[in-house]
């Protein structure tokens, strides 16, 4: 044992050792390849794990959940008590409040503070044991301030202290409100305001109803229910209006849950594109590590070594370096955890659901996670050249350049290879998602970059071999001996060009999704956006939150001078088929016929619109239609208020508002189901000819007593890509990973390069090379490997962009995208790829001009 662990460190760990900047880039790629998979994993279930947390701790454990669409009526509650039954019932109502001066949204909760204070947070309370005192003395006035309008309590981490004074903004209205008490919302949980439900109603503006009751079905003496829950569901149906819906208990979250998968799917698989570069880098530093030791393979291998003793030692380096990567990348994962939750908490709020990102938790598998990722990785890219190290025979592995040799024989048979690939990422892209996520989508894209990687070897050949005359006529001689050099070590070169070429091709085709669909956004929003002025109620805007504007207001508005037409639009949030959804209405007797058709069908907007006005029809997004698979003519039944209505689809509509789907009909329509007037937001037409901002202040003098925001179309269209460009910066920090990896495997590459070719650089500066020319060789090599890797990955980066905009992002989303070539962009990043390789060389360059040619050649 103890001999072969002394041939594993002269033969493997020595040369490591002796080499050490080499082996830290090498380390330190594998690590950032670990931290960016560690750092998405932790920042993932932080940002979207943590939505729920409070409002589950201060519901309690319950069993159903109860929910209508326009809230459920008063009168179920007393219904539900007055029945034979001992269960709890427990009425909620659920909104949002901005904190003013601070500009924080909190999730806005009320309850019954009188039946629930002893069962739910203020137990708990620091002020638990003074409030319970104050009512035995003065049990008026606490009970008093128990359920004042003005009357909240809020969570410990707000830092608020009782008797303080909260001015907070609901919906359009702002009023001052006074801190009873506080509770604790440790443990990751979102703070939220409580108030009173008699006091939550109408500053929700949402009297006669509340928004969720919850039911706990009575536990018996073993702590089990006597009756199935299914039979406890139909009872408490029997005594609900259809239109009303019993649940289970969280529902909801699992809902919201649901809907998040498939972007914490796309999230985790994107952040492996470092890995995948990193992969390359492993497999190119251990052929590296084969090609300078083949003479002592050799000599080992004739004095009796194995052939699985020499694939054991080349797969322990891989497993060392793996290990030391994993170990470094830890910290710097979770330190890049923590930016990263903030970017993906911008994007879950834009795009998903309003939500605060809890503590980030790691834990024992995370760090098991990052040492299987790290080891399993570069175990999986070693065992090709380390393979390669163990079965070949002695004579040979004294033989230099055999391998290098069969490469260029062997390069044109990649070419079948690559057609094969190809037509097999064809294929798979056609497949339709499972389980919602788009998996063939990936295994498309995989295969699309082994095609690429088959063909490189025959690019990387006819492209220098093409090349070389003109780099000889115009950067001289040196040019000529770089591109002889890079084609005499095909191998190595192929490698490296494919690791930059991946992260290049992965660059390029998110840039190309990003940018296509930006564009298409902004076309869209020219034909949803034709009114002067926008209004909405004040506070921090998200998808799934709506809140109202008063409709006398909005009335008064539509009075005002100058004012052509008031749009009204009307949201509320429901559950369809077990995913969340978004049921609105439009204002069509007030929408002007004057925007160009934005539905799929082609059929002109006057057409559709005339076809939902006064009739159960309705027009869905094109994300709803997808993911509910909804066509034309087909029929929706729709819980709204106490009853279920159907509904006729009459088209499909082009929308990139939200991925949740949405449901549009007429306003006059809904109002039969769901009589509430309010807004939620309005779209303010002027007179042709009129004074925008002067009709601007007219309505801000209307609205003096209310908190609303205007915003002229220009201002909307700029805060919408504003939130846009915000949503995908953590797309890009992911790319700039990959690239950083990918050029710190270049230096890393041509440094060994250096070193292995010591004696052709020693001889060349012993007959009469100037450091000026061999510093040129060297930035000639590292030169062209960036122009290789560019142009193939830009060619790669085309077709990945045909695979994430036609099927992944479909499949995951439902959006139709547009393609739009990002030129300037993709110049500015490929001019980046490039110049960074052009300083991956420098440091390789000087370590050549420190050579001895003396001392080389004596050891020749």
């Amino acid at each position: 044992m103890i001999p072969r662990l002394k041939l594993f460190w002269r033969l493997m760990v020595k040369p490591l050792a002796d080499e050490p900047v080499r082996t830290a880039l090498t380390i330190f790629a594998v690590a950032l390849g670990v931290a960016v998979v560690l750092a998405m994993d932790l920042a993932g279930e932080a940002a979207t794990g943590s939505f729920h947390s409070s409002l589950e701790t201060l519901s309690g454990e319950q069993n159903f959940e109860i929910t209508a669409t326009g809230g459920v009526p008063n009168e179920m509650v007393g219904k539900l008590v007055s029945r034979p039954y001992d269960w709890r019932i427990t009425a909620r109502m659920e909104g949002f409040a901005v904190i003013s001066n601070e500009r924080k949204t909190l999730p806005l909760i009320g309850l019954d503070l009188i039946a629930e204070s002893n069962q739910l947070f203020l137990r708990h309370s620091a002020t638990a044991a003074r409030h319970a005192e104050k009512i035995d003395e003065e049990p008026d006035s606490s009970f008093e301030k128990l359920i004042a309008r003005d009357s909240v309590w809020v969570g410990e981490s707000l830092g608020k202290r009782p008797g303080e004074k909260l001015q907070l903004l609901i919906g359009d209205r702002s009023a001052s409100y006074t801190v009873r008490g506080t509770y604790p919302d440790a443990n990751g949980n979102e703070s939220v305001i409580v108030m009173d439900i008699a006091a939550a109603q109408p500053a929700l503006d949402r009297a006669g109803c509340v928004d969720r009751i919850f039911v706990r079905i009575p536990q018996s003496s073993r702590g089990t229910q006597d009756i199935a829950l299914d039979e406890w569901q139909r009872r408490v149906q029997q005594v609900l209006p259809d239109g009303v819906q019993v649940r289970l208990a969280g529902a909801s979250t699992n809902e919201n849950r649901k809907m998040l998968a498939a972007f914490r799917w796309n999230l985790r698989l994107l952040s492996y594109i470092a890995l995948v570069v990193g992969a390359f880098l492993i497999y190119n530093t251990i052929s590296v590590s084969v090609v300078r030791r083949r003479s002592e393979i050799g000599i080992v291998r004739a004095i009796g070594a194995t052939r699985r003793q020499i694939l054991a030692a080349f797969l322990g380096e891989a497993a060392l370096i793996g290990i030391s990567g994993a170990l470094l990348g830890i910290p710097i994962g979770r330190l890049m955890a923590t930016a990263a939750v903030k970017l993906m908490g911008v994007t879950v709020n834009a795009l998903y659901i309003t939500s605060r990102p809890g503590a980030i938790t790691f834990t024992l598998w995370s760090a098991a996670l990052a040492l299987i990722v790290g080891a399993g990785v570069t175990l999986l890219s070693a065992w090709s050249p380390a393979r390669e190290a163990a079965v070949v025979a002695p004579v040979e592995a004294m033989a230099r350049g055999r391998r290098e040799f069969e490469i260029r024989v062997a390069k044109a048979s990649g070419l079948w290879f690559t057609l094969i690939l190809a037509v097999a990422s064809a294929l798979a892209s056609r497949v339709r998602p499972i389980g919602g996520k788009p998996v063939f989508g990936y295994i498309a894209a995989v295969l699309a970059v082994g095609a690429a990687v088959f063909a490189i070897p025959a690019f990387v050949d006819i492209a220098i071999r093409v090349g070389s005359n003109f780099l000889q006529n115009f950067l001289g001689v040196e040019a000529l001996l770089a591109s002889r050099s890079l084609v005499g070590s095909l191998r190595r070169t192929s490698v490296l060009v494919a690791a930059v070429c991946t992260a290049v091709a992965m660059m390029t085709a998110v840039g190309i999704m990003v940018g296509s669909f930006r564009q298409t956004i902004v076309s869209w929003m020219d034909s949803e956006l034709p009114a002067d002025l926008y209004i909405r109620p004040a506070g921090n805007p998200a998808t799934d939150q709506h809140p109202t504007i008063s409709a006398a207001l909005s009335d008064a508005i539509a009075k005002l001078p100058g004012v052509q037409t008031v749009q009204r639009l009307r949201a509320y949030e429901i559950s369809y088929q077990g995913m969340p959804a978004t049921l609105a209405s439009l204002d069509i007797e007030n929408t002007p016929i004057n925007r160009t058709s934005d539905f799929l069908s082609g059929r002109p907007t006057d057409s559709v619109l005339n076809e939902l006005r006064g009739t159960n029809a309705v027009i869905v997004s094109e994300p709803f239609a997808y993911k509910h698979s909804a066509t034309p003519g087909d029929s929706l039944e729709i819980a709204l208020g106490r009853s279920f209505a159907t509904f006729r689809i009459a088209d499909v509509y082009y929308d990139y508002s939200s991925e949740r789907g949405m449901i549009l009909m007429d306003r006059n329509v809904m109002l039969k189901y769901l009589p509430d007037p309010a807004p939620s937001n309005l779209a303010i037409f002027v007179t042709p000819g009129g004074n925008v901002p002067a009709v601007r202040k007219e309505i801000e003098n209307a609205a003096a007593n209310y908190r609303i925001l205007i915003f002229a179309n220009g201002d909307l269209r700029s805060q919408a890509v504003q939130i846009f460009d915000r949503t995908f910066a953590i797309t890009y920090a992911l790319e700039a990973v990959a690239i950083l990896v990918a050029v710190m495997g270049i230096a890393g590459a041509l440094l060994a390069l250096v070193i292995d070719r010591r004696r052709e650089l020693g001889l060349l500066r012993y007959l009469g090379a100037s450091s000026l020319q061999l510093r040129k060789v060297i930035l000639t090599e590292a030169g062209l490997l960036g122009l290789l890797a560019n142009a193939t990955g830009v060619i790669l980066g085309f077709f990945l962009s045909l695979i994430l905009i036609f099927v992944i992002n479909k499949q995951s989303f439902g959006w139709t995208i547009r393609i739009h070539w990002p030129v300037a962009v993709l110049l500015g990043a490929t001019s980046v790829v490039f110049v960074a390789t052009l300083l991956a060389g420098y440091y390789p360059a000087r370590i050549a001009i420190r050579l001895n040619p003396i001392a080389v050649i004596h050891e020749e």
